[in-house]
């Protein structure tokens, strides 16, 4: 049974984006989420990446201790304004 997901684009010059990371919520905290990161992160060097990054919400502490301990750092701080 599927435990967790997770996906990489591409290379697009020397860049590939790691993303969407899912785990349900009934099934998180055992690290599940973290293995498929590192592997698609893995993945992503093996199929030319040069770079790889990945967009983490700042308000979730956990993911974000998570890709640190992984390797990540953090680059920069983003804002979405939608206009209605």
């Amino acid at each position: 049974v599927p435990v967790s997901l997770a996906a990489f684009s591409r290379p697009i010059g020397s860049a590939s984006r790691v993303g969407p990371v899912y785990t349900p919520p009934g099934l998180r905290g055992r690290g599940y989420a973290a293995g498929v990161t590192h592997a698609v992160s893995r993945a992503a060097y093996a199929a030319g990446a040069a770079e790889v990054v990945l967009f983490a919400d700042l308000a979730n502490p956990t993911s974000n201790g998570v890709y640190l301990r992984l390797g990540y750092a953090p680059v920069e701080d983003r804002a979405r304004i939608d206009v209605i």
